[in-house]
């Protein structure tokens, strides 16, 4: 699915994030964020060496392959499925799994999508609200923290 350009690089501002699964309402899930961070993996390696090698170094050998938690951060809305949704897991709620939390960077006219990227089996971890200033005139924002099992890009 991915679109490659020759010339110029895609903006990064637009953009969809998608948490829905069956049974639940896609509108309530769907977009409405303003960042997105931590779509990241990393490949872990192990050193390893015998003691017969005529060079004084290390092989390095590829081993677990680990993805950061994603953050989302959008204002508040007054809407309740994040909270719902860690709400489930704290009272012991094992299913809230989402199979894919699906994020997808579009085109400048906003009908392509240019670049999708899938975290497998997500669950919320977080949910942090605020600050909230008397005085200040920013606005009241909410941030999510989304843990997952893997990392697919199309």
């Amino acid at each position: 699915m991915a679109v490659a350009r020759q010339q110029r690089p895609y903006v990064q501002f637009n953009f969809q994030v998608d948490l829905s699964t069956d049974g639940m309402d896609p509108a309530s899930w769907s977009g409405g964020f303003q960042e997105v961070t931590g779509l990241s993996m990393e490949v872990q390696m192990s050193e390893y060496r015998t003691g017969v090698e005529k060079l004084n170094g290390v092989l390095k050998i590829p081993g677990m392959v680990k993805s950061d938690n994603v953050t989302l951060k959008r204002g508040i809305m007054g809407m309740l499925p994040l909270y719902n949704w860690i709400n489930q897991i704290r009272l012991g709620d094992q299913t809230q799994l989402r199979p894919y939390a699906i994020i997808t960077l579009m085109s400048e006219d906003h009908t392509t999508a240019v670049m999708t990227w899938k975290l497998q089996n997500a669950r919320i971890v977080k949910l942090t609200y605020g600050p909230l200033n008397a005085k200040g005139t920013d606005v009241a924002m909410e941030e999510a923290v989304i843990a997952h099992e893997g990392l697919f890009m199309s």
